[in-house]
């Protein structure tokens, strides 16, 4: 059995969230490797739908739901999720909810840092979620970040602060803020410390013990490849590595063990917030396809940016995380429309480029080139085979595969975790 790394190939908001879900109820732990509470999951299981920003999908089904070391986490968002999933119905415990112990925490200071620096860009803004992610892994790189296992040894936090404040104090006197209330910050560390506790662990080591089990171990990335501080359309990304290689050193597992990578893709392209989107639809049908699949930030609310199939994007996200197979979702989302279009390359200057360029002035200046297919108007809805999909579905499907070299793996065809076709099993890889 293979271990399974899923990451979105895109701008994020993919469909990851009902994907892992179906793959967290065949795996033994699942993992999360990078992001915060940024990223946002939406579950459709048996009509009951449940939004996770945080813990990993394998919590809902009682699978062992790791938070690893590369993701920050914010305890009071953590507390706050915890308790809402309690109050649907679903058991979390420290048998089946790991936080490790090194994991750097997001600081009511670094929601503070986040939402003035946004406010103060003006039209420089990256469209943040204002939820501190940033400035905390700016701490962690910095070697200022209070984590969790600190959280054991408050008494003796006095020289972390003293560095920690000496950055932050700076920072807010330039936005004409007051220092940083040591005492109020220490407070309410000590008020949460508990809650958090009692989940953390050395999950490298927890981890090591599922793996030689024989476990099959699920790991979840937060995002889209596209959003990766390396690799994504800079400055416009989020402040993580989002490939799949930062399975590894995010959860303290080596590279060996990140097994498939399926890359999550959507039938067509969105992202949210600022930043280039070459393929992106301002007419009646972005409009459509927007208000079909519903396509709302499941953390921000903000409605989603709506464009055609961007194959040279997408082609180059799943080479650059050594993408196996492609989950495809959404095709439904498609349906009645009398054509479709893929992006095939790009001009640029009068040149035609087959990648997506690094400058931030190239990516906003591309023109897409496209391929038109003819659509289908019978549906593809709930299909739980390749056999009951409409033809020119299946033409799309294929085409798709050949312009992004990548086989397609899986199949989605509404939110429902069964409404899955599979092609290629991750897990018997």
């Amino acid at each position: 059995m293979a271990n399974v790394t899923v990451i979105g190939a895109q701008w994020g908001d993919e469909g990851k969230g009902k994907i892992v879900d179906w793959l967290a109820s065949r795996a033994d732990a699942v993992v999360r490797f990078q992001g915060g509470h940024n990223a946002g999951h939406t579950l459709v299981i048996d009509g009951k739908t449940f939004k996770l920003s945080l813990l990993p999908s394998g919590i809902v089904s009682g699978t062992l739901s790791v938070i690893g070391n590369g993701v920050v986490l914010d305890p009071w968002a953590l507390k706050a999720e915890v308790e809402k999933l309690e109050g649907q119905g679903v058991t979390i415990t420290d048998d089946n909810l790991a936080i490790a112990d090194n994991c750097p925490l997001i600081l009511p200071i670094h929601r503070d840092l986040d939402g003035l620096r946004e406010t103060a860009a003006g039209s420089g803004k990256i469209g943040t979620t204002g939820r501190g992610i940033g400035p905390a892994y700016e701490d962690k790189v910095g070697r200022r970040a209070i984590r969790v296992c600190d959280l054991a040894h408050l008494d003796a936090l006095e020289p972390q602060l003293d560095r920690l404040c000496a950055h932050h104090d700076a920072l807010r006197a330039g936005f004409d803020q007051d220092p940083v209330d040591r005492e109020q910050l220490l407070a309410e560390l000590r008020e949460i410390a508990p809650f958090v506790l009692k989940y953390a662990q050395p999950v490298w080591k927890r981890l090591k013990k599922v793996r030689k089990a024989g476990a099959k171990i699920l790991f979840e990335g937060a995002q889209g490849v596209l959003l990766d501080i390396d690799h994504g359309t800079y400055p416009f990304v989020t402040s993580s590595n989002t490939v799949s290689g930062t399975a590894a050193a995010g959860s303290g597992l080596g590279p060996n063990s990140t097994g498939f990578v399926l890359g999550i893709v959507k039938a067509y392209t969105t992202r949210v917030g600022s930043g280039p989107f070459p393929t992106e639809l301002d007419d009646e049908i972005g409009k459509g396809i927007g208000e079909r699949g519903h396509e709302f930030g499941t953390v921000t609310g903000r409605q989603r940016r709506v464009g055609w199939f961007d194959a040279v994007l997408v082609r180059q996200t799943c080479a650059i995380s050594g993408v196996t197979g492609i989950a495809l979702t959404k095709i439904d989302v498609l349906d009645g429309l009398d054509e479709v279009k893929i992006c095939t390359g790009y001009r640029l200057r009068g040149q035609v480029y087959d990648y997506f360029p690094s400058h931030s002035a190239d990516q906003a200046a591309v023109e897409p080139i496209y391929e038109t297919m003819e659509g289908w108007k019978e549906s593809t809805a709930s299909a739980r085979s390749y056999a009951d999909l409409p033809a020119n579905a299946v033409k799309y499907i294929q085409r798709v595969q050949e312009l992004i070299e990548t086989p397609v793996a899986l199949v989605s065809t509404s939110p429902e975790r069964d409404d899955t076709i599979l092609m290629r099993d991750p897990f018997m890889d």
